[in-house]
């Protein structure tokens, strides 16, 4: 793992949380998307060598929906960078940590991204992240 790549934090609504830390914080917004398959909306921000990732859900039936649900706004989970996500997640299968995803998907830029149970990690949603190279 190559250092933190962003910390997602769950939030109602990215138009009441933006002002926060692009006014408050003076951060700067790098960009916002829709992520169909998660069924959530994000904005990154960028924090020097990392980024915070706002996550916004875009239906009823989302994780983050849920996730807002059942514990109200704050920090979903904690994204590492990684050169190669098939290498970690094999690597952490082998030591017996519970994976959520076997297998990476496609998250948000793009990125191959993956989930550790947090059952395994003392209550944190760890995430795995992986930057696909620019054509």
């Amino acid at each position: 793992m190559k250092g933190i790549d962003h910390i997602g934090i769950a939030v109602h609504s990215l138009e009441k949380a933006l002002p926060l830390y692009t006014g408050t914080f003076q951060l700067s917004h790098i960009k916002t998307e829709v992520v169909e398959s998660q069924k959530v909306k994000v904005a990154f921000i960028d924090v020097n060598n990392s980024k915070i990732e706002l996550l916004e859900p875009t239906s009823d039936d989302s994780t983050i929906k849920k996730f807002l649900d059942k514990k109200g706004e704050g920090i979903h989970h904690i994204a590492f960078k990684t050169d190669d996500i098939y290498q970690e997640l094999e690597n952490l299968a082998s030591q017996g940590v519970r994976l959520i995803d076997e297998t990476p998907r496609i998250g948000a830029g793009g990125a191959l991204v993956a989930f550790i149970h947090p059952k395994t990690t003392f209550g944190v949603l760890y995430e795995l992240c992986q930057k696909q190279k620019q054509k």
